[in-house]
């Protein structure tokens, strides 16, 4: 197989390795990021207030069925990257063929129930009357591009189980620099307001998932082994299933938490909304980029783990705390001192409680960046390892924690207790995460020696 394309990552020195393998993530996932954030800035800066509250009260349903695509992706990443280490290839093609046919059923049932209960579930999370068409419309619209979603985060995880972090890379940068043209055409120039912005996304994410299932089928075809490998699996599907369910509930009690939490939001009206939905959408590229980067290191590790490289795992683990703080200084300093002015970016300056709001949210959560980018990094060397439960643990102590003392704080403060509620989390399951990833370490010695 190629060692230019595919990357064993059980060589090398750990700290190069990852930053080598991680920052063409990086680049991914902000330009992933575009896609919400253009769609936010269209929104606000050509349709208006109305149309960026809509939008981002959309954006926390959408959040369910990108919670499941990031499951099949871990899922399908996590075992496939330990069987690359274990150079075990025929089984490695196979759990790559079985994650594409179970997600395509996952996919249709999602669809299924996604046009069925969504606008039950607005009307649910309080979505104010004046947005709630667009609201409605956006969705519909997103749920017919879920295919797209789905295969797309499935081969990024591939990619990356190979050690390719650069493919999946070029096919989103262009994805997403198309994406704000078409945004702005179809809004500014159809005057198609919220579904313009919603078309743009479908088309444009189609296309780069197209070509990214493509090169992934070329990819595992280069790759030579003595014996056909199997489509299917049920022992592999039930090897990727015990990684890829619990990362599902994980986020998608997440995300329901953030509806929970967004449900809340609303009860403060359309310019709270507005502000938190600019806000919220700049600290998710944020925790995005986190995440995604936890997700290499889940590679990094699951391959190690195969490979019997425990002491490269504590290494990986320095290596990528270094990694994380290092955009978390400029960033949360420009989140920080700045807020106020990449809030404007998405509305105009007459929209003073909105960007007030914006503003305020960004202030708080800022300085803790440099606390859950460690635990996010913790979360990923425990998925990579095979550690749900401990992941599982922390990640709901987190939710649990935001959304009950957004609920109790909002009584009290208003909409400042919800922003509150955000530190507190991150604190105490980032603490949660690094016990749980000590422990497995010096279990791991006492095993070894």
């Amino acid at each position: 197989m190629s060692k230019e394309l595919n990357k064993d990552l059980t060589i090398g020195e750990p700290r190069a390795v990852l930053w080598k393998f991680c920052l063409p993530l990086f680049g991914s996932v902000i330009f992933q990021q575009l896609y919400n954030i253009a769609d936010s800035l269209v929104a606000g800066k050509f349709v208006g207030e109305a149309a960026l509250a809509a939008v981002g009260n959309s954006y926390e349903v959408t959040l369910i069925f990108i919670a499941i695509a990031f499951g099949c992706n871990i899922g399908c990443s996590v075992v496939t990257s330990q069987l690359f280490g274990a150079k075990k290839i025929k089984d490695m093609k196979t759990a790559v063929y079985t994650t594409l046919i179970s997600s395509a059923v996952i996919c249709a049932v999602l669809m299924i129930c996604g046009f069925a209960f969504c606008t039950k579930l607005l009307t649910l999370i309080n979505t104010p009357a004046d947005i709630m068409a667009d609201s409605g419309l956006y969705l519909d619209i997103y749920i017919l591009g879920l295919p797209f979603l789905f295969y797309y985060n499935v081969s990024t995880g591939i990619f990356s189980a190979l050690g390719d972090s650069r493919t999946p890379f070029w096919f989103l940068a262009a994805s997403s620099v198309s994406n704000i043209g078409v945004d702005i055409w179809f809004v500014k120039g159809f005057r198609m307001g919220v579904a313009g912005v919603a078309w743009a996304t479908f088309l444009c994410q189609g296309v780069s998932c197209i070509l990214a299932v493509a090169f992934v089928l070329r990819r595992l075809s280069t790759i030579r082994t003595e014996e056909r490998a199997p489509l299917f699996s049920w022992r592999i599907l039930g090897r990727i299933a015990v990684i890829a369910i619990p990362s599902m509930l994980q986020q998608s009690f997440v995300s329901v938490g953030n509806i929970v939490i967004q449900s809340v939001i609303n009860s403060f009206g359309a310019s709270v909304i507005a502000g938190y939905s600019a806000a919220v959408k700049l600290n998710n590229m944020v925790i995005t980029s986190f995440t995604t980067l936890a997700n290499g290191i889940s590679n990094y590790a699951g391959q190690n783990i195969g490979a019997g490289k425990t002491e490269r795992v504590r290494q990986g683990f320095r290596a990528g705390v270094g990694m994380v703080w290092t955009i978390c200084v400029p960033v949360a300093a420009l989140y920080f001192f700045a807020g106020k002015y990449l809030v404007l970016l998405f509305m105009d300056g007459g929209a003073q409680l909105a960007v007030a709001t914006g503003r305020q949210f960004l202030c708080i959560v800022a300085p803790f960046y440099f606390v859950v980018s460690v635990k996010l990094v913790a979360d990923g060397i425990l998925r990579g390892v095979g550690l749900m439960k401990q992941f599982m643990a922390g990640t709901f102590t987190d939710l649990i924690l935001r959304v009950v003392l957004a609920i109790v704080l909002a009584k009290r403060i208003g909409s400042l207790g919800i922003w509150l509620s955000w530190p507190v989390g991150w604190s105490v399951s980032m603490v949660m995460s690094v016990i749980f990833y000590r422990n497995f370490i010096r279990k791991e010695k006492i095993r070894r020696n």
